[in-house]
């Protein structure tokens, strides 16, 4: 089987594409240098580096190898840089969860205080919606989620993290979007981009119980579950929306936001949830910086 020392030889090689570059780059000579690439190259059973002369090019197995390659040792890395932590006081990593609409404004957030008041935790994070984290958590294959409001569950607990308004979006040559703040009762007969019953269930039934309960009937166009991509098509004049106020940092030059008149009951939350037989110090440690910091 090869090693990692073969790995790095190659890579080296195949990036500067010369012999004498790269054994200059890993404090060699060329010789042993062209020593463990043959070694590679007879371990996989295949060519990776065509040599003519005095250059050097990869092969097409080279160059889908050398992908892999770079890969194996970005992960070897990172596995070391972790167990070194590991010994470390207050060291280890800690996986986390999050809905994409967190990386808006929460998450940048989050990570800054969690690297101020625990410098040598690392966080993994995982992007995924809100049932995918937790029936990860559920399978103990992330520790820690930042999630929407969600259905109790017996395993899980959970914490407001925040708490902001929905706001309108729409093209920046729409009608309202020369008003100040907007009625809800604006949005009848518009063109409307909802968020998707099924995937996006929190928000729909949030906006679609509010508009029915005022009587209010928009004209869906499209139904979608990330709000980035929402907003997108509101940019491209399909629509109008309404969205969590932190879409905002998302700067569509085309599109405009206003604050609703009456929006009383239209608040998104974010929370963060945890295993509730979590027995792991770090993560409680992890959890009780967060929650310091932002919980209610």
């Amino acid at each position: 089987m090869f090693q990692l020392s073969h790995l790095r030889c190659f890579v080296a090689v195949a990036t500067e594409l010369h012999f004498g570059r790269a054994a200059a780059l890993l404090h060699m000579t060329q010789p042993p240098l062209t020593r463990q690439i043959q070694l590679l190259e007879h371990e996989l059973g295949v060519r990776l580096l065509e040599r003519a002369g005095g250059s050097v090019r990869l092969t097409p197995a080279g160059s889908v190898f050398l992908r892999e390659a770079e890969d194996i040792l970005r992960r070897a890395q990172a596995a070391t840089m972790a167990a070194q932590r590991a010994v470390r006081a207050d060291a280890g990593c800690v996986t986390l969860g999050f809905v994409p609409p967190a990386s808006f404004a929460l998450l940048p957030r989050l990570l800054a205080a969690c690297r101020q008041a625990l410098p040598e935790v690392h966080l993994a994070l995982r992007e995924m919606q809100t049932d995918d984290q937790l029936e990860a958590l559920g399978a103990g294959r992330i520790e820690l989620s930042v999630v929407r409001p969600f259905a109790p569950r017996s395993f899980v607990e959970s914490a407001v993290l925040l708490r902001e308004p929905l706001v309108l979006a729409m093209p920046a040559g729409h009608a309202l979007a020369g008003a100040g703040a907007v009625p809800l009762a604006a949005l009848e007969g518009q063109a409307f981009i909802e968020y998707s019953p099924s995937e996006t269930r929190y928000l729909y039934e949030m906006v679609a119980g509010r508009l029915r309960a005022d009587g209010i009937a928009p004209v869906v166009v499209q139904s979608l579950s990330h709000t980035h991509t929402i907003v997108s098509l509101v940019d491209a004049g399909l629509g109008v929306a309404l969205v969590p106020q932190s879409a905002t940092r998302l700067r569509f030059e085309g599109v405009a936001f206003r604050e609703l008149e009456n929006g009383v009951g239209l608040h998104a939350e974010l929370h963060l949830a945890w295993r509730r037989a979590s027995r792991n110090d770090l993560v409680d440690r992890v959890r009780g910086a967060l929650l310091a910091e932002f919980g209610s």
